[in-house]
């Protein structure tokens, strides 16, 4: 998600707010280390973050903390779910009501916040970072944000659907795809589910395809904030349209009209062979059914099988602190509890189900899933493309925007030509 962001990642919630220990209360929390009359510690962390799918287990992992800390609370206000967590986090900030410990994307966000973030680099936690998750919260040599997981996405694919349509070998490439989904439509299965009714799916994940298949994908966006790199008539995203017809070729009906949870649903039933999300369906998809056999496909723009065979790994997003928070002290202790102790660890993996950016932190298939499984085989084997949609210039300004045409693209509302031309006034307008 990343989810994002990812943003990162998903449930089609408009907003949903988990108060824990907090009853709902505004009160603005006590100063790091402050004392009640009793002489006994008396603080409250406020947390504001926007993976709603883990929202009822962060609650359950702030209580433990709670426990073991009396005097601690932690109110969690959780957003997301197609809702405008960044525009959430800046009213929170303009009305004064600003939290203690918050979501950050890095690159562009990281920018775009840096002002109000503490530097978190001289943190215990910080020396067991993996390396790729370090890139995105890095400035001028200092970590500002603790990454919450390694996420990846492509194609989710049924594996007993496919096997009852004859499909023995899996596809790698844009001819193979098509071929499994003529085998698929002829056993009357719906090949795929298309969730564009949210604007991430298109304008977060799927854009990111053309950018992450360049050659050198930060020389490439470098060329387009410079005005020497343009997207019309480029190639490798000329290339991406056809993947893009090929799901609206064999794709749901109505796109566009279908959300997060209805996506989800849809393929966790087995109404639909594939559907492009990632491993943080999985806690949905085993809850809504618990014998769905499932794996990752890469997504493939070309007839290359080596240069296609890939997914999209990377960080959805980070915890950061308030640099002027009254309680960063506190904050800091909990979020190197949440990544170093016993409870933390398992909450991360077998409660959350992230794959841990940490390499303290282990987990097995059994534990997270077969969706983190095939991810973490793809790193290993090194077949990973970059996530770049926290490089976009405004962040998720261009990245609605982006949505905006592609959702015009499957109403028929613009051609290709239109819808390039959209991406890059859209870049030019943004840009620094």
């Amino acid at each position: 998600m990343n989810k994002r962001f990812a943003t990162f990642g998903l449930i089609g919630t408009l907003l949903l707010s988990v108060v824990v220990a907090g009853c709902g209360q505004k009160d603005q929390p006590s100063a790091g280390g402050q004392t009640g009359e009793d002489g006994k510690k008396n603080v409250t962390i406020k947390m504001f973050q926007f993976k709603v799918e883990i929202a009822e287990q962060l609650a359950k992992l702030a209580k433990e903390y709670e426990s073991a800390n009396p005097g601690v609370k932690i109110q969690i206000d959780t957003v997301g779910g197609g809702a405008d967590y960044g525009a959430a986090l800046k009213a929170k900030f303009s009305s004064g009501d600003k939290p203690d410990i918050f979501n950050n994307g890095g690159f562009t966000d990281l920018d775009l916040w840096l002002e109000h973030l503490e530097d978190l680099s001289d943190q215990p936690w910080v020396k067991d970072v993996v390396e790729v998750a370090k890139e995105p919260m890095t400035k001028d040599g200092k970590l500002y944000g603790q990454p919450l997981n390694l996420e990846g996405y492509g194609f989710l694919y049924n594996k007993e659907l496919f096997a009852q349509a004859g499909i023995t070998e899996l596809p790698k490439t844009l001819t193979q795809l098509e071929e499994a989904a003529k085998k698929l439509q002829a056993k009357n299965i719906t090949p795929f589910v298309n969730g564009y009714g949210e604007w991430w799916v298109l304008g977060n994940h799927f854009v990111n395809l053309p950018f992450a298949y360049q050659s050198n994908p930060n020389s490439f966006i470098d060329s387009l904030n410079k005005g020497t790199g343009k997207m019309t008539g480029n190639e490798t995203f000329n290339n991406w349209v056809k993947l893009f017809d090929l799901q609206l070729k064999y794709g749901n009906a109505n796109p566009l009209q279908t959300d997060y949870n209805t996506q989800v649903t849809t393929f966790a039933t087995g109404k639909a062979a594939m559907t492009q999300q990632g491993n943080w369906t999985q806690v949905q998809l085993t809850k809504t059914n618990p014998n769905l056999k499932v794996g990752f496909l890469p997504m493939p723009i070309s007839d290359d099988a080596t240069a296609n065979d890939k997914l999209p790994v990377g960080v959805p997003n980070n915890w950061v602190i308030n640099k002027n928070s009254a309680v960063k002290d506190e904050a800091k202790k909990f979020l190197n509890w949440m990544v170093t102790s016993d409870v933390g660890k398992k909450y991360i993996t077998q409660e959350f189900k992230f794959i841990p950016a940490f390499k303290t932190i282990t987990a097995d298939e059994a534990t997270l899933g077969p969706l983190a499984a095939d991810i973490m085989k793809y790193v290993k084997d090194e077949k990973t493309l970059t996530w770049n949609w926290f490089k976009f210039p405004s962040g998720e300004a261009s990245s609605k925007k982006f949505a905006d045409a592609m959702q015009a693209y499957v109403a028929k509302r613009m051609t290709k030509e239109q819808m390039f031309d959209e991406f890059q006034k859209t870049w030019d307008s943004l840009k620094k």
